[in-house]
């Protein structure tokens, strides 16, 4: 009997020092297994955001390079940068994007088309006199420039880099409705109705219109004002803006010295 319970009991020790927890095994197959799937570039499943909608990982992919390239420019930033902002790793930010000036230029042509979008709209829109149109351009630039503060020193450093790109893109999604409206501010002119060169009133729309979002921090510097006084301002430039440019284009020019007219 006395040896049988010896047996008995190695047999035990034995079983016990090879036996392994169920869950442990478990654990290191589905870590393996979640290796071999991001490996393989298996597309991560749509994620809650900040506001409990669903987000799909490409769409946050793009957020986070739209604000890292927006603030910092494409040469400061990395892909490693975007990927942690983004809250994924590296090799699935890859197996979307196979490199940062592939979504560099896709951000920064979604940027620009917003940017041009306010534009070409107001302009294709025959229903309503130049006055109007031009109240509508101001209103939708200002809402804009409001929700995307940055876009405009963004869009300016890469007509600096890149202008032809820049000319490009312009002509491709403004062309049309510019140059329609370009035959209307001429024709206008030719029968007395505005004085002002057409060139100049693009200018003057640009100029007022976006100009006091990129000088932000030194017009708040100088003046004093707060973030909310600062947007109070810009709210009521959506009526003084309009309002200046339709008094400068019927404004006669004043003759020159020595003229005869």
């Amino acid at each position: 009997m006395a040896g049988k319970k010896k047996v008995v009991r190695g047999a035990a020790v034995q079983a016990k020092s090879t036996a392994r927890p169920a869950g442990a095994g478990a654990g290191k197959r589905v870590k393996a297994e979640g290796s071999r799937g991001r490996a393989a570039g298996r597309p991560a499943k749509q994620t809650k955001s900040a506001n409990g909608s669903a987000e799909s990982t490409e769409e946050r992919i793009k957020q986070a390079a739209r604000k890292l390239f927006t603030q910092h420019g494409f040469a400061a930033v990395r892909t490693r940068d975007i990927a942690s902002e983004a809250g994924i790793n590296l090799a699935l930010l890859n197996y979307y994007f196979r490199s940062k000036q592939k979504l560099f230029d896709l951000v920064m042509m979604e940027n620009f088309r917003k940017f041009l979008s306010g534009m070409t709209v107001n302009f294709q829109d025959p229903s309503l006199n130049i006055e109007d149109r031009l109240k509508r351009i101001v209103a939708a630039y200002v809402d804009f420039l409001t929700e995307f503060p940055d876009l405009p020193l963004f869009i300016l450093n890469e007509i600096k880099g890149n202008p032809s790109k820049i000319a490009e893109q312009i002509r491709q999604e403004v062309g049309p409705a510019r140059s329609a409206f370009f035959k209307e501010l001429q024709e206008a002119k030719k029968d007395g109705r505005i004085e002002l060169d057409p060139a100049h009133f693009v200018i003057n729309l640009v100029g007022l219109t976006v100009f006091p979002f990129v000088a932000r921090p030194l017009v708040q510097r100088v003046t004093g004002v707060s973030d909310e006084q600062f947007l109070e301002l810009m709210e009521e430039r959506k009526k003084l803006v309009p309002m200046w440019i339709m008094m400068m284009m019927t404004m006669k020019m004043p003759a020159e010295p020595g003229s005869k007219k």
